[in-house]
């Protein structure tokens, strides 16, 4: 699959069956995740896997859907400030860091038959305490990670016209 068509294919899934992901996927798309750039290649982000069996309640505390912990596992991507290269108005970029990681790491999966959905809405809160993260981190995103349980639906995308700028906005 060349990456138009992965691009193409990838959407948000919201079912997925009990299917385990098998190691070497796993680590293909962690690696894909690795091999995002970032600004000045400081990296300044972690990724987060959880196993989602017998986790489910503490889980559904981060983010209530059902479908969530449906998938064998569940990935944060982690923004680490002090390792961030700033722009020169002191605009840290670890967020836009973990955010490409976690979009090669999306891409990838879908590469590989797996799905995935993008999900922003968790509550901070208890993500913290139930993923023990420490206060000089920030939790960007998180993801289910596992195998779609029905194909994927097409959803509408605005048209280029009302996205791109040339030249002045």
């Amino acid at each position: 699959m060349d990456v138009f068509e992965v691009i193409e294919k990838r959407y948000s899934v919201r079912g997925y069956r009990p299917d385990p992901v098998e190691d070497e996927k796993l680590a293909r798309v962690l690696e894909a995740a690795r091999r995002a750039p970032t600004a000045a290649n400081k990296q300044p982000f972690r990724v987060l896997v959880v196993h989602t069996r017998g986790r489910e309640e503490e889980l559904a505390r981060v983010y209530g859907r059902r479908w969530f912990t449906q998938a064998p596992l569940v990935v944060g991507f982690v923004a680490v400030t002090e390792e961030a290269w700033r722009r020169m108005d002191d605009k840290p970029y670890d967020e836009v860091d973990a955010t490409i990681a976690m979009d090669h790491f999306v891409l990838a999966a879908t590469a590989l038959g797996l799905g995935t959905c993008w999900i922003a809405a968790f509550d901070p809160d208890a993500a913290r305490e139930v993923f023990g993260l420490p206060d000089d981190v920030e939790l960007v995103a998180l993801t289910p990670l596992g195998y779609p349980d029905k194909p994927a639906a097409n959803t509408d995308r605005r048209p280029l016209e009302e996205l791109v700028r040339y030249e002045r906005w």
